[in-house]
């Protein structure tokens, strides 16, 4: 992967009929921070979904915060870590997390960037681990079973696998930072200078 650039991305939803999101990494002294933004409308839903993640040198996720703006009015979640033990905001322990080290918001392709920077995996390589799952706009959190699989590159992109048990499996093309350009059947950058 290549040194952290500051440049946001923007990425069109392609599930829903009207999606669109907008992060950024940036780096920080002790780590990296991650900064996203979407708005959804399906249907009668809509809303908009904000989050950060905070990470330590090595892509571990210390803290995130996801919060949603709908019709029901304002809703946020904050969780922290520190070596795989997850706490809520109040600083009550969550069990049921312990050795999770990524969190996935569901809400954008940014968190697959997490364990696409800590694994570093080789073309050929797969990963299985337990991430922290955010579902958006519920933000219901659980711990969910995810695999990625490298192959090797195309077209100047990281190719690679996504899977789990809820969802399925989805191919994943990303650039030099690890920052997702096309995720099959879910999104894809907006003009990527990839």
């Amino acid at each position: 992967m290549s040194s952290l650039t500051e440049h946001p991305a923007a990425w069109t939803r392609t599930d829903v009929p009207e999606g669109l999101g907008l992060g950024t990494l940036l780096p920080e002294p002790d780590g990296h921070r991650l900064e996203a933004g979407e708005t959804v409308v399906e249907g009668e839903e809509r809303f908009f979904t904000r989050f950060t993640v905070r990470t330590d040198l090595a892509w571990t996720t210390r803290e995130v915060r996801a919060e949603v703006l709908s019709a029901s009015g304002p809703e946020s979640v904050t969780l922290r870590a520190q070596d795989g033990h997850w706490a809520d905001a109040d600083g009550r322990p969550l069990a049921e997390l312990v050795g999770c080290l990524d969190v996935d918001v569901a809400a954008t392709p940014l968190t697959n960037t997490l364990p696409i920077r800590r694994l570093g995996l080789r073309p050929g390589e797969h990963r299985d681990i337990a991430v922290v799952w955010i579902d958006i706009p519920s933000l219901r959190v659980r711990r969910v079973r995810q695999r990625y699989t490298r192959y090797p590159a195309e077209d100047g992109l990281e190719r690679y696998t996504y899977r789990d048990p809820l969802h399925g499996e989805y191919r994943l093309s990303v650039d030099g930072n690890g920052l997702v350009v096309d995720y099959e059947r879910f999104a894809r950058r907006l003009r990527s200078d990839a």
